[in-house]
């Protein structure tokens, strides 16, 4: 999941949790809108977990070999 995704589900579980006052049979809109915002927090540390250890500094070890012609004159 994205950072999108994980701000637009915030988004929306927050206008459910807050702004919505309808009331739907058998759901609770409210609880509905505090799973989504879950969603998006957990994606959203998730997100930042994963990029960041993406970007860890690397130790990159490099070897200069030179060869010799033995055939070769100087």
């Amino acid at each position: 999941m994205g950072i999108g995704v994980s701000i637009f589900l915030l988004a929306v579980g927050g206008i459910l949790a807050f702004a919505v006052e309808a009331t739907v049979a058998g759901l609770d809109l409210k609880m509905v809108g505090w799973i989504l915002m879950a969603a998006g927090a957990v994606g959203l540390v998730l997100f930042a977990y994963f990029w960041h250890r993406g970007r860890t500094p690397r130790t990159v070890v490099t070897e200069r070999r030179t060869y010799e012609d033995p055939g070769q004159l100087r």
